[in-house]
C-alpha cells in the first residue's frame, strides 16, 4: 500500500503544478474522508481498527484523482462516504469488496453531480501555472474528440506532460508512467492489464480511424489502467485473466467513447469488468493435474 502511495506521489505533483494548490487540499481532504470514515465504522460496529493498512488513504487519493479540482469539498466528502462505508466496508472491508471502491464512487459522484463533475480547469497551454478555482473552464480533448473538432487539441507533448483540462490526477501520462514504473520494478503490479488495456484503446481507435495517439493520452485511461484495473482484490488471478481484463475493459472504453453520450468509457468499463472477475478466474485458473472434485458427504 505504502509503495502504491509512493507511486501516486509524481502525478499528486503535476496536477499541482498544473491545476494549484487546490488539487492538494481536495487529495487531503479525500484521504482524510477516507480514512475518518473507515475508522469511525469500525469503531461503531467495535470491530478491529484497519487504517494502518493504507488502503483507505489509497481509496481517498484515487478518488480525488478522478475528480474536477473545483469539486465543492461537501460532494468530494459524499464521495469519500460511498466509496468507503457502501462500497467497502458494508461488503466486510478490504478484500470483501465486489468493485473498486474509487471507480465505483466517481460513478455515483457523475451521476449524482453531472454539472460539478463535468467542469473543467482548463490551464493555459504549454506552460505550468498555479490556478485558482475561478480559472477559465472549458472544454476537454476527449470532449473534442467526441465533437469530431481536432483543431482546438493541444499538442501532443501538452497532452503527455498533462497541460489540458480534466480532473486533477489523470492529466499527466509523464507522472503516471513514472509511477507505473516504480510499481514494476517493485513487483507490486504486472505488466498484463494495463499494458493490454491501452493497446486495446489505441488499437481500436486506429482501425476505427479515431486518432489514437489522442485517444490513449485523453481522459482517464493512464490512471485507470495503472492503478484502478491493477487492484487486488477486483481484478483476476491469473496472467491470462487479467490479459482478457485488460482487452476487454480497452474494449468497452472504446466503444463507449465512441458510441456513448457521455465522451469518457473508462471508469464504467472497469467498474464492469470488475463484475465478471469470478468469471474470468473460474475459466483461466488451472486446474490441478490428477486432481478429483470431492464429493459432499
Amino acid at each position: 500500500m505504502l509503495d502504491v502511495i509512493i507511486a501516486l506521489c509524481p502525478a499528486l505533483a503535476a496536477s499541482v503544478a498544473v491545476f494549484g494548490p487546490r488539487a492538494a487540499f481536495i487529495t487531503a481532504v479525500c484521504a482524510a474522508s477516507c480514512v475518518f470514515f473507515e475508522w469511525a465504522f469500525e469503531k461503531i460496529i467495535k470491530k478491529k481498527n484497519t487504517i494502518g493498512d493504507l488502503s483507505a488513504v489509497i481509496t481517498g487519493i484515487l478518488l480525488a484523482f478522478n475528480l474536477p479540482v473545483t469539486i465543492p469539498v461537501w460532494q468530494a466528502v459524499f464521495g469519500c462516504f460511498v466509496a468507503i462505508i457502501f462500497v467497502k466496508m458494508l461488503f466486510g472491508g478490504l478484500g470483501k469488496n465486489f468493485a473498486n471502491p474509487a471507480i465505483t464512487a466517481r460513478v455515483v459522484m457523475f451521476l449524482a453531480f453531472p454539472i460539478t463533475m463535468t467542469t473543467w480547469v482548463i490551464p493555459h497551454l504549454g506552460s505550468f501555472k498555479w490556478l485558482s478555482v475561478d480559472a477559465v473552464t472549458g472544454v476537454t480533448p476527449l470532449m473534442y474528440l467526441s465533437r469530431g473538432e481536432f483543431d482546438p487539441l493541444p499538442g501532443l507533448w501538452d497532452m503527455f506532460l498533462g497541460v489540458h483540462g480534466g480532473s486533477l490526477g489523470e492529466t499527466s501520462e509523464l507522472a503516471l508512467i513514472i509511477g507505473a514504473v516504480y510499481l514494476l520494478a517493485r513487483r507490486v503490479i504486472s505488466w498484463h492489464t494495463p499494458v493490454s488495456f491501452i493497446v486495446t484503446v489505441w488499437a481500436l481507435t486506429a482501425l476505427a480511424g479515431s486518432h489514437p495517439m489522442y485517444q490513449i493520452l485523453s481522459g482517464g485511461l493512464f490512471i485507470g489502467a495503472i492503478f484502478m484495473a491493477t487492484d487486488y482484490v477486483t481484478t483476476p488471478l491469473t496472467k491470462r485473466g487479467q490479459l482478457v481484463f485488460g482487452i476487454g475493459a480497452g474494449a468497452l472504453t472504446v466503444i463507449m467513447r465512441l458510441y456513448g453520450s457521455y465522451p469518457e468509457g473508462v471508469s464504467f468499463a472497469i467498474l464492469l469488468m470488475n463484475m465478471v472477475v469470478p468469471y474470468i478466474n473460474k475459466i483461466t485458473l488451472a486446474k490441478p493435474l490428477g486432481g478429483k472434485k470431492e464429493k459432499n458427504k
